[in-house]
């Protein structure tokens, strides 16, 4: 059984987003890293169709919006690695091969 390759790039999205706006100070560099990141995955989702691209899509934008009021329950690390680990899991069971 082949892993499909956006499962843990979209974790890593996830995490290396945060991890870019934490370090830099700059927000709108983390963005940066989640959006492309974001399109990379949703350009390799699309070889598997419109339905499986939008939710996918949907889960790892979700993730990202999840993270901030987790975040103020248990905390920024935590929060992320959690959404992270979820995206994983969501993207492994959509796209695992039969």
């Amino acid at each position: 059984m082949r892993l499909n390759p956006t499962v843990p790039v979209s974790s890593l999205g996830l995490i290396g987003g945060y991890a870019a706006a934490r370090f830099t100070g700059r927000r709108e560099l983390g963005g940066v890293v989640l959006a492309a990141t974001g399109a990379w995955c949703a350009r390799e989702w699309s070889q598997q169709g419109p339905v499986v691209t939008a939710g996918l899509l949907g889960t790892y934008l979700g993730a990202f919006g999840a993270s901030h009021p987790l975040a103020k329950k248990i905390g920024a690390w935590p929060s992320v690695v959690a959404v992270a680990a979820a995206t994983a899991g969501v993207a492994y069971v959509a796209t695992r091969e039969s």
